[in-house]
């Protein structure tokens, strides 16, 4: 039987879910003897796509028999799916809900699905802890990543169904890393405005972004310095040595688990080809607060009462 050859493709190498992306799916990769090629885009959409046409117009030798991508921006690159669909190559897309899926699964007969976290629910749950953390209202600062990223809007998108009306948010954006988070923070806090708005809280869409704001707060001038690093931060993707050891350390108030799901893909389309398993157009992966949202709750209660 052929050895499986197939590609991955990441946003980029600096976030720490696309670094567990990747060690999960080499991981996967070597217990299923398939070959594995992973290369990232910087955060690039247009260097993303061109990657992936060579890919699929490379020599046939160098093909791989199927494709895996996590979006680096808004698109899902519907055309240069269906050059690697025409030229036999399957299609994954992670975290990414494309809507060109249906008509290329009509078409063609290779591997062709999306898997992804229901990032409406993770929205949803990161609403309820700040509900939680701020069980009398307050104002959040909230840093969303990209604009053109869909992951994002429906993080947005869920965290507004379930914020409290008395939450008021104060939003700006960043691009799933610490340094952009960092530098975007940063530019803030010279701003007159920043001194003159209250924080009670900062909600980052991801780990590493909550980070760069924490490290943006400490190189405040020392006599604001200590009322910004007190100022409670979560975060997103929660993983075991991250996000999760931060919430242990306190760096963290809370995160959110986002299970890497590049693995499971990989597990899915070598079942597939090899055994001619049925698979779905798209598989969801559930996610959860950490820590749970009793005990974040009971957790900041005797963290204000402590203060009176």
């Amino acid at each position: 039987m052929k050895r499986l050859n197939f590609l991955l493709s990441l946003t980029n190498n600096d976030n720490d879910y696309q670094q567990e992306q990747a060690a999960a799916a080499e991981k996967t990769a070597r217990s299923l003897g398939v070959d594995l090629k992973i290369i990232h885009a910087n955060n690039d959409s247009i260097a993303q796509s061109q990657q992936l046409l060579e890919s699929v117009q490379g020599p046939v030798s160098l093909k791989p028999d199927a494709i895996l991508f996590e979006p680096a921006g808004g698109t899902g690159f519907p055309q240069v799916a269906r050059a690697a669909a025409a030229a036999g190559i399957g299609w994954v897309a992670l975290n990414y809900d494309g809507d060109y899926i249906p008509r290329l699964r009509s078409e063609f007969k290779v591997p062709i699905f999306c898997i992804s976290s229901d990032h409406e629910e993770v929205g949803e749950i990161q609403g309820k802890q700040f509900a939680a953390l701020l069980p009398q209202g307050g104002s959040l600062l909230y840093i969303e990543g990209p604009a053109n990223s869909s992951a994002s809007k429906e993080r947005t998108a869920g965290m507004n169904r379930t914020k409290p009306a008395n939450i008021h948010v104060k939003s700006m954006r960043a691009n799933w890393t610490e340094e952009s988070s960092y530098k975007t923070v940063t530019s803030w806090l010279r701003l007159r405005t920043s001194q003159e708005t209250r924080i009670d809280l900062v909600g980052a869409q991801d780990d590493s972004m909550a980070m760069g704001a924490r490290k943006a707060f400490g190189e405040i001038a020392p006599a604001d310095r200590e009322r910004w690093l007190n100022i409670p931060l979560t975060g997103c993707d929660g993983m075991p040595k991250t996000g999760q050891a931060w919430v242990r350390s306190g760096l963290l108030a809370a995160t959110i688990y986002i299970r890497p799901n590049a693995d499971l893909a990989l597990e899915m389309l070598t079942e597939s080809m090899r055994n001619g398993a049925p698979l779905p157009e798209r598989k969801v992966t559930a996610s959860e607060s950490i820590p749970t949202l009793t005990d974040l709750s009971l957790a900041r209660k005797k963290a204000l009462a402590a203060r009176r």
